[in-house]
């Protein structure tokens, strides 16, 4: 069982400091770097991004803006607003424009849609990210659907499709890939769960990790965006923070009804971008580019499923199946969750996620994310020798 010296145990509680007052999140490693300098940080395990993506579209940048003498222009003039962006993404989407909403990063679009368009009841499983129930307004009923660890918290689509009709929620939310479990509801499911809840009002599925997701060694993905022409009360929320390796850009799309688009832009939302978001979702639209992405979304894939098995191997741990970026581990040796991050970072610079603030979470869980093939070694040798 792991234990903390009385100077580890002094940076844990400020590092539990930065930890309550980012609420239900994490500390940004901008946020531990200023408050605490003396913490090297060698592997933000903590964060769910793909960093090969991110050295693709550094390379871009450099060339088309860096070289290409256009960085300037990008930085100095407005970007395009919310509808003429919705524009250039249509085709790429194969969605019409109308049904594009462009907002600064996933948590602003789920804001917008639970604050505009859940009237009364929301339901939601657990455990799952947290955003969705925290932004509902104090007037909205919160019914929770509570995912079994002995199940491995997979979805019982039937019983959850039969927990709903119960419930009549007027908004049901279902994040695939889920965060923090990284279980993954398959398309062929996803799709009776429309037929079956076509008369919930809002129906929203988060695919902010679906390009991470796969049902076979291939390592496709299948996206519920196809289905948004065929059913109004879908709505599709899509971050691009993690699988392009870009969370510091801000940049995410929803997919809905045109009405409810309309009525989203005329309560706001006309320059929500930046403009380089805007040359991001630029790059986004090309197939040159796009086709290099998907080559490293797949390389990250295996490294990743590769990570997780090796994590597995460490006795201390009990590793969940995953189809993310991420795998959620509970300590089974006595050990507490908030020790073992403490303790990983303190000693080795090395920045994971606790899971003590995690509702629906039963245990001692932390949520561990894959990087490069290097940056995972140096996490898994480092968790060997704090367990050592």
């Amino acid at each position: 069982m792991l234990t903390l010296s009385p100077e580890e145990k002094s940076i844990a509680a400020a590092i539990k400091q930065l930890k309550d007052e980012a609420g239900s999140h994490s500390p940004s490693l901008s946020t531990l770097s200023s408050k605490l300098p003396d913490l090297n940080i060698k592997v933000d395990a903590c964060f769910l991004s793909n960093p090969y993506a991110t050295d693709l579209f550094l390379k871009y940048l450099e060339n088309d803006l860096i070289k290409g003498n256009r960085l300037r222009n990008v930085l100095e003039f407005y970007p395009s607003q919310n509808r003429m962006i919705a524009e250039k993404l249509s085709e790429t989407l194969n969605v019409s424009s109308k049904r594009i909403f462009v907002g600064n990063g996933a948590t602003e679009i789920i804001q917008a849609v639970i604050h505009n368009f859940t009237k009364s009841t929301l339901l939601i499983n657990l455990p799952t990210f947290s955003s969705y129930y925290e932004f509902a307004k104090s007037d909205i009923k919160i019914v929770y659907n509570k995912l079994n660890k002995c199940d491995g918290f997979q979805l019982d689509i039937e019983q959850f499709v039969s927990f709903v009709k119960e419930k009549r929620p007027d908004t049901v939310v279902l994040i695939n890939p889920n965060n923090p479990t990284g279980v993954y509801v398959r398309a062929e499911e996803i799709k009776f769960l429309l037929e079956e809840l076509c008369d919930v009002e809002n129906l929203i599925i988060d695919e902010s990790f679906i390009h991470f997701s796969f049902e076979d060694d291939t390592f496709d993905f299948k996206s519920a965006a196809e289905l948004v022409e065929s059913c109004d009360n879908l709505i599709v929320i899509k971050s691009m923070s993690k699988d392009f390796g870009i969370a510091g850009i801000r940049i995410g799309y929803a997919l809905m009804d045109e009405n409810k688009v309309n009525h989203l832009l005329k309560h706001g939302y006309l320059w929500n971008i930046s403009g380089m978001a805007e040359y991001f979702l630029g790059l986004y639209t090309k197939e040159a580019f796009y086709k290099e992405y998907d080559g490293v979304r797949r390389q990250y894939l295996k490294v990743a499923q590769d990570f997780f098995k090796e994590l597995s191997i460490i006795e201390q741990v009990k590793v969940y199946p995953s189809s993310a970026n991420f795998t959620l581990v509970e300590l089974i040796d006595g050990s507490d969750c908030d020790i073992f991050c403490s303790k990983l970072l303190i000693k080795h610079g090395v920045y994971t996620r606790t899971c003590k603030d995690k509702v629906g979470l039963e245990g001692e869980f932390v949520r561990i994310s894959a990087r490069n093939s290097e940056e995972n070694a140096v996490t898994i040798n480092s968790i060997k020798d704090i367990f050592s």
